[in-house]
C-alpha cells in the first residue's frame, strides 16, 4: 500500500487503536464492493431467473476475479441501440461499482466500428479492448486467424476468470459464432430476427376481410408465400386506398443509395426468395449471398463458378424489391434509408410489412403511437416472414443480427482479461433477464421462458411467442461462407442501388454485384493472407452447367407467382404451441 518507505510505519502501528483503524479502513474498502453488489441487485436487477441469493453470490465471484484488475480502465466498444446503450450508461457504472475496473463502453455507429475493427486488425495497434461486432464476421475471424477465439480464452488463460454460471448451453445463438473448426469465436450480448409484420386490427376488420376474399379468392391473413404478400400489398395500396380518412399502404421499404440499403439485402433477402442451399444456420455449399464454399474455401459468386449472387431466385427477388417499392410503399420511401424508413409503421398508414427489425418493438408499442391501443396493447404484430418460390423445406428463411463479444489477439493479455470480465458481466444470469426487458434483444433461453417475459408478452406483439418457437432456427445471420465481410458488404449497396434507381435492370445490376465478388476474391486469393480456408475460384464456365446441377444455383422457374396462401394468426401460435 505504501511504497518505498515513503511513510514510516510508526505512524500506522504505533498504537493498538492505530491497528483496529486500519482494520477497519481496510474491512470498509472490502464492504464497498459488496454493498455496492446489494444495491444493484436489489434496485435495477431484481428481475432475474436467479434467486437474490445467486445474484449476489454471481456478484461476489466477479468482485473476487476483478481483484488483480482492480483500478485499471479498460475501454470497449460497440453499436448504438438501445441494448447498448443500456449496457454503457447502467451495466459499465454496476460494473465498476462492483469491481473496481473502470470501463468505458463507447457508443458508435455500426459502419464506424467495423471501420475501427479493420484498423486494428491492419495495423496491430490496440484501440479498443473488446468489440461487440456483428456474428456476420465469423468467416472473417475464422480465417483471418487475428481473433482470440472465446473457446480458447475459457481453456486458457481465462480458465480462472469464467463465470462459473456462464452456462453457455443456454445462449441462443452460439451456432452463429461457432466456425467450422468447432470453436466459438464470439460471446452473443444481444440479437434480434428480421421478421413479417402486420396490422392485425385492419386484417381482423370483416369489410376488409370480405374484400379480399371476393378479390383473390382466399382469407386475408399473414401470408405463407410471396405470392399472398403481393396480393395484400395491392389490395391496401390500390384498392382500400384509404382506412379512417387516411391513406394507407400495403408495403414499405426503403431505396437510397446508402450503405443501409446493402444491409437490406445481405440480411437474407434472397435466402427469403429461396436463393441458396438447404442447411441451417447457413446453406451449404451456397449460402444466402450466393456464395460457393467447397471444402470451406470459397469457390465463387457468380454462376459462371457456382455461384448464385446472380442466379435467377436472386435476380426474382430484386425484381420483387424494386417492383413493391415503387408500387406499394409511400412515394417517400425511394428516397429513405433504413434509419428513415424504421419509424413510419408506427404513425400508422402502413398495413404490412416483409422486411421489419424486432429490434424496432420498443420503439412500436410507446404509449400514444396510433399504433397501440388505449390499453397498451398493440394494435399489430409480427409473424414469419413469407417464403418466395425457390424456397424448400431445410433452408434458412430470414435474418437475425446477433452482436457479440470480440478479442483481438493485438490487445494487451491483461487488457483483454479485464474485458472479458466485462463481457461476461454483461451477458450474466444476474442481468440478463432486465437486459433482454430493456432492450428486448434476447439471448438467453432461460430469459426467453422466464415468467417476466410472460408478462410482457401481451404487449410485444408475438415477440416472446417467436422466441419460445421452433421456427426460431431458419432465421440466421450471415455465416462462414464470406471471407472478407467488411470488403464485400461495402459492395452490395453501390450495385443494388443501381436497380433500385433504374440505371440497370436487377439482372444487370448482380451480374456486376457478383463479378465484384469474385474479384475481391481472387485478391485474397493471389495475396495468400487468410491464414486458413481462403478463397480458390473456380474457373468460370457456362452457367448451363451449374444451373443443371441439383440445389443452387437454381434455374428460372416456368412459374414465380404460385397460388396465394395465408394463415390465420391464432392458428400460427397454436401450431408453435404443439411444435415445442
Amino acid at each position: 500500500m505504501f511504497k518505498n518507505n515513503k511513510y514510516p510505519k510508526v505512524l500506522l502501528l504505533s498504537t493498538a487503536v492505530g491497528a483496529a483503524g486500519l482494520g477497519m479502513s481496510l474491512q470498509a474498502y472490502a464492504d464497498q464492493y459488496s454493498d455496492a453488489a446489494e444495491k444493484w441487485v436489489s434496485e435495477e436487477f431484481a428481475t432475474s431467473t436467479l434467486s437474490e441469493e445467486e445474484q449476489l453470490k454471481e456478484m461476489a465471484w466477479f468482485t473476487e476475479a476483478a481483484k488483480q484488475f482492480r483500478g485499471m480502465e479498460i475501454n470497449v466498444v460497440s453499436e448504438t441501440i438501445a441494448t447498448h446503450e443500456y449496457e454503457s450508461n447502467v451495466l459499465a457504472k454496476a460494473f465498476t461499482d462492483i469491481t473496481g475496473i473502470k470501463v468505458n463502453h463507447n457508443l458508435i455507429q455500426e459502419g464506424d466500428v467495423i471501420e475501427k475493427l479493420q484498423t486494428q486488425m491492419q495495423s496491430g495497434r490496440n484501440i479498443f479492448d473488446a468489440f461487440i461486432n456483428d456474428s456476420d464476421l465469423i468467416g472473417t475471424h475464422y480465417r483471418y486467424g487475428q481473433v482470440v477465439p472465446i473457446s480458447d480464452m475459457i481453456e486458457g488463460d481465462a480458465k480462472d476468470l469464467t463465470l462459473p454460471t456462464l452456462d453457455l448451453e443456454d445462449f441462443i445463438g452460439l451456432d452463429f459464432t461457432t466456425a467450422p473448426d468447432g470453436k466459438i469465436y464470439q460471446l452473443p450480448t444481444q440479437q434480434f430476427a428480421n421478421l413479417y409484420w402486420f396490422r392485425a386490427d385492419w386484417f381482423e376488420r370483416e369489410d376488409l376481410k370480405n374484400q379480399f376474399k371476393e378479390r383473390y379468392g382466399y382469407d386475408l391473413g399473414v401470408p405463407v408465400n410471396w405470392s399472398a404478400y403481393e396480393d395484400i400489398a395491392e389490395f391496401f395500396s390500390v384498392h382500400v386506398k384509404e382506412i379512417d380518412g387516411e391513406r394507407v399502404y400495403g408495403h414499405m421499404d426503403y431505396g437510397k443509395k446508402d450503405p443501409s440499403l446493402g444491409w437490406r439485402f445481405t440480411d437474407a433477402w434472397f435466402s427469403m426468395a429461396g436463393g441458396g442451399d438447404k442447411g441451417l444456420p447457413n446453406g451449404l455449399p451456397v449460402d444466402e449471398w450466393g456464395i460457393r464454399v467447397e471444402d470451406c474455401h470459397p469457390v465463387g459468386a457468380s454462376v459462371s463458378r457456382g455461384g448464385a449472387t446472380n442466379a435467377p431466385p436472386a435476380v426474382y427477388a430484386t425484381q420483387k424489391y424494386v417492383e413493391w417499392l415503387r408500387k406499394y410503399a409511400p412515394p417517400e420511401a425511394q428516397g429513405m434509408t433504413f434509419s428513415e424508413a424504421g419509424p413510419v409503421p408506427a404513425q400508422g398508414n402502413i398495413a404490412q410489412q416483409i422486411f421489419w427489425y424486432t429490434a424496432f418493438t420498443a420503439s412500436m408499442n410507446k404509449e400514444g403511437l396510433p399504433v397501440v391501443n388505449e390499453d397498451g396493447t398493440p394494435k399489430w404484430r409480427m409473424a414469419p416472414s413469407p417464403k418466395g418460390p425457390y424456397w424448400e423445406e431445410g433452408m434458412k428463411l430470414g435474418y437475425q443480427d446477433v452482436g457479440a463479444w470480440t478479442f483481438m489477439k493485438s490487445t494487451p493479455k491483461e487488457r483483454r482479461l479485464a474485458a472479458w470480465l466485462y463481457a461476461q458481466f454483461t451477458v450474466a444470469k444476474t442481468v440478463s433477464l432486465k437486459k433482454t426487458l430493456v432492450g428486448l434483444t434476447p439471448i438467453r433461453d432461460s430469459d426467453i421462458r422466464s415468467d417476466a417475459m410472460t408478462e410482457a408478452a401481451p404487449k410485444l406483439g408475438g415477440l416472446v411467442e417467436f422466441y419460445r418457437s421452433p421456427a426460431r432456427v431458419q432465421w440466421s445471420p450471415t455465416g462462414t461462407n464470406v471471407p472478407d465481410y467488411p470488403k464485400l458488404a461495402q459492395l452490395w449497396w453501390q450495385y443494388i442501388a443501381q436497380a433500385a434507381s433504374g440505371e440497370r435492370t436487377p439482372q444487370e445490376a448482380l451480374d456486376g454485384l457478383a463479378e465484384a465478388q469474385d474479384k475481391i476474391m481472387e485478391r485474397l486469393e493471389r495475396a495468400n493472407v487468410q491464414d486458413i480456408c481462403g478463397p480458390k475460384l473456380n474457373e468460370p464456365r457456362e452457367a448451363s452447367y451449374w444451373l443443371d446441377q441439383p440445389g443452387s444455383p437454381k434455374a428460372k422457374l416456368d412459374n414465380e407467382k404460385p397460388q396465394g396462401k395465408t394463415v390465420a394468426y391464432e392458428e400460427l401460435l397454436k401450431s408453435w404451441e404443439q411444435a415445442e
